[in-house]
This record gives C-alpha cells, sequence and structure tokens, in this order.
C-alpha cells in the first residue's frame, strides 16, 4: 500500500513537512509506503477550463501536475498539507489540486483521503473544509482523527511540541492505514461499488 502526501507549504522543511514526517513514522511502522511531494515552493499555475485533458488525458500544461498523476492513480491514499493563508488554503496548492484531480483521469473512488493543517493562531478550521472539499466529490472517503487534523507553530520545530496536534496526526494516519486494509479486503471479498454517472444537470433556467 502507498499514501501520497501532498505538502502546499513554501518551506519544505516547515510545519506541514513536520506533520507528514510524524504520519510518516506510522505508515511505516505498519508496511505503508510513502511519498511526500512539495508544492508550495514550484510555479503552478490554475486551470484555464480548457478541458483539453478530456481528450488527451493530461492537463495541456507540462509540468509536476502531469508528473504527479501516475502517482496518484497507484497510492491507495492521499493526504492534503496547507499552512493557513488568509483563512484558505495556499494559492499554489489549490491551483495544484485543482488541476491534478480534473486531468488525471483516474479512478479516485474509495481511494481514502485526509488534510493536515498548520496555522499559527487561526483559520485552520476553513482551511481544513476547503481541502476536504476534493475528497467527497471524488467518492473519496475521508479519514477521521481524535481531533480535526491541524497542528500549530512557526516553525517545523514547533509543531513537535504541540503534543494534542501530533497526536492527532498520528491517529489520523493510523486510521488511514485500517481504512486502506479494509477497503482492499472489501473489493476482494465485495467488489466496489459500481457508481451511477448519467445525471448532469446543469441549473440554468
Amino acid at each position: 500500500m502507498k499514501v501520497l502526501m501532498i505538502n502546499g507549504s513554501p518551506d519544505p522543511k516547515g510545519c506541514i513537512h513536520a506533520a507528514m514526517m510524524i504520519a510518516k513514522e506510522v505508515f511505516e511502522s505498519r508496511g505503508v509506503e510513502c511519498e511526500e511531494i512539495i508544492v508550495g515552493n514550484k510555479d503552478i499555475r490554475g486551470c484555464i477550463g480548457c478541458r483539453t485533458c478530456k481528450t488527451n488525458g493530461k492537463c495541456v500544461f507540462h509540468d509536476l501536475v502531469n508528473e504527479t498523476s501516475p502517482k496518484l492513480k497507484e497510492a491507495d491514499g492521499l493526504i492534503l498539507g496547507s499552512p493557513v493563508y488568509y483563512g484558505n488554503p495556499n494559492g499554489t496548492l489549490l491551483s495544484f489540486v485543482q488541476r491534478l484531480f480534473y486531468s488525471c483521469g483516474c479512478d479516485l473512488h474509495m481511494k481514502v483521503g485526509a488534510s493536515i493543517v498548520s496555522c499559527r493562531r487561526g483559520g485552520n478550521s476553513a482551511t481544513f473544509e476547503s481541502l476536504n472539499q476534493f475528497f467527497g466529490i471524488s467518492g473519496m472517503p475521508t479519514v477521521p482523527s481524535t481531533y480535526w487534523n491541524d497542528v500549530h507553530g512557526y516553525t517545523g520545530e514547533d509543531v513537535y511540541t504541540d503534543e494534542e496536534g501530533a497526536q492527532t496526526i498520528r491517529n489520523m494516519a493510523e486510521n488511514m492505514v485500517f481504512m486502506m486494509q479494509c477497503i482492499q479486503d472489501g473489493k476482494e471479498k465485495h467488489g466496489k461499488p459500481v457508481m451511477t454517472r448519467k445525471g448532469f444537470t446543469n441549473f440554468i433556467r
């Protein structure tokens, strides 16, 4: 099994990285492979709605998005991580994930997803909810924990002193491993649920 961790922070050793390393310890102890991809310091432009990806299977802009698509296809779980920017996720991360989810062409149904947010003081709940929106629309079960998956601090080192935040991330990782295992077992025993996608309603009068 494999978890793909997409880090939206521009600091490759910042708070989100520290939280992901806490989760990585759990994954590796359970025999789960994981990979962190740093996107927050990359030049990622937003989607222009050309829909070229719907005919050629990849985004028209050949950058980290297209490089990540095959990794997302192979992953069993996905973690999105972002520091709080004015009560929102990092804009670079949003551009990256919007293009990735729309253009990848892979079946995300029953891959499990989780978000991790870092903040110095506030804005974490709104950022957390924004990132989680990507999962529900894609048929991805969202991983729970014992609190919302946020850590507090100004530097990566601060995260390790946030005892409850670190505990929350560990519990999230434990739940993610459990859910991936159960879904794998369930698909082998019962098959994956079949989704109906015939309806496509535009709300225009």
